[in-house]
């Protein structure tokens, strides 16, 4: 069809109006047009395209058989159009950054933290999910992830060292005594069954627990041992918030493991101002 075969823009509008009101006064209205003016371009339609399209219904009109199928053609039209504009006239929301964080150190070290960024960045849209471990940023689509670095690194990840991991036994102020007399019990996690009797290797100067009790995750056991049931062997990392309000002690300090707490993204991925943003964050917080 030629562009000359298209009648006008203005005819339609009018004609469409026309038909899903019932009422050439309605159309006027919502134009914001005269009776007349509107009457005037629906006939030049139909002249135009020498076709009848609307006839008498009561004190109203109603299409014809042709007038209804342009009607509905030039209603979809009108409405694609309308889509269309509010699209290009909406500003494009940037996705969302999905981090990903080890349980224990999202609910002890980041979830406390992550406020501050949000007060500082309140149009960046993060969104936590919790896993350790090997990573699968595709099929999982993270942005961003940190981890405890005591797993293969695939060489096309990106990774930043955040701090070095070190563990220590912590407690509650009125476990120390009986911390040092080796009458406490051992909390640990499931996650890290043999930490206890690895870190104990290195400390001779320590008295052995009476026994060692697992948990789930690191966080659980450090609310175990907030809550007097034994002593906790907890990274550093993990427990920084508990020390440093005096909740918990650690009177024999940290001990470094030889691992690490990374920041990794995929190398090659174009990296947004949003994440590139959190990134800094992150490692500053660190």
């Amino acid at each position: 069809m030629k562009r000359s075969d298209i009648p006008s823009l203005d005819d339609l509008r009018a004609f469409e109006a026309v038909t899903r009101l019932g009422s050439v006064r309605a159309a006027a209205v919502e134009l914001a047009l005269t009776h007349g003016a509107i009457s005037r371009r629906v006939s030049k339609l139909a002249t135009d395209l020498k076709l009848r399209l609307l006839e008498p219904e009561g004190r109203g009109v109603r299409p014809t058989r042709d007038g209804e199928r342009l009607a509905l053609a030039t209603s979809d039209a009108l409405k694609g159009i309308a889509t269309a504009l509010a699209e290009i006239r909406s500003p494009i929301a940037a996705p969302p950054i999905v981090l990903s964080c080890e349980r224990s150190l999202a609910m002890c070290w980041l979830i406390p933290r992550l406020s501050d960024f949000q007060d500082r960045h309140p149009d960046i849209d993060v969104h936590l999910s919790t896993g350790g471990g090997p990573l699968d940023f595709e099929k999982e689509r993270i942005t961003l992830a940190i981890r405890r670095l005591d797993f293969p690194l695939d060489p096309d990840w990106a990774v930043t060292t955040l701090t070095a991991e070190a563990v220590g036994p912590i407690m509650r102020p009125d476990m120390v005594v009986r911390f040092e007399g080796g009458d406490y019990l051992a909390l640990g996690s499931r996650t890290r069954p043999e930490a206890w009797r690895k870190w104990l290797a290195t400390r001779p100067d320590v008295q052995a627990p009476r026994d060692i009790r697992l948990y789930d995750h690191h966080f659980m056991m450090l609310e175990a041992a907030a809550n007097g049931l034994g002593v906790a062997l907890s990274p550093q990392i993990i427990a920084a918030d508990d020390t440093a309000k005096g909740r918990l002690l650690a009177p024999v300090g940290f001990d470094a493991d030889g691992t690490f707490y990374g920041l990794i993204r995929p190398k090659g991925n174009d990296t947004t101002e949003h994440a590139r943003s959190l990134e800094r964050w992150i490692i500053k917080q660190a």
